[in-house]
């Protein structure tokens, strides 16, 4: 079956960085979507970034200049580089996999979650 596995996350001070790694398993699909999303107690889970098969991202608007997000298609991995955290960065960080067959979504995976705090 699909599984994500995500590392790198942890405890950072404010203007730190942080890297996020998130590498995916169990599927042949050549067509995937891969990203990162992040949750607060208390609300919606919210996209940071995403990349698709043919390298095009999408940030939010939050962690533009800030964040890259990056993935290697051959180890089916994803990361996201996090530059000059700040404490509203302060999160859940979860992998997220979008499998595709013939350009229709077939399914939606993720990862267990990494917590990321920015703190002094």
């Amino acid at each position: 079956q699909v599984q994500l596995v995500e590392s790198g996350g942890g405890l950072v001070q404010p203007g730190g960085s942080l890297r996020l790694s998130c590498a995916a398993s169990g599927f042949f699909y050549n067509s995937y979507g891969m990203g990162w999303y992040r949750q607060v107690p208390g609300k919606q889970r919210e996209l940071v970034a995403s990349v698709t098969s043919g390298g095009s991202t999408v940030y939010a608007d939050s962690v533009k200049e800030r964040f890259t997000v990056s993935r290697d298609n051959v180890q089916k991995t994803v990361t996201l580089q996090m530059n000059s955290l700040k404490p509203e960065d302060t999160a859940v960080y979860y992998c997220n996999l979008r499998l595709y067959v013939g350009g229709s979504f077939i399914g939606e995976y993720w990862g267990q979650g990494t917590q990321v705090t920015v703190s002094s």
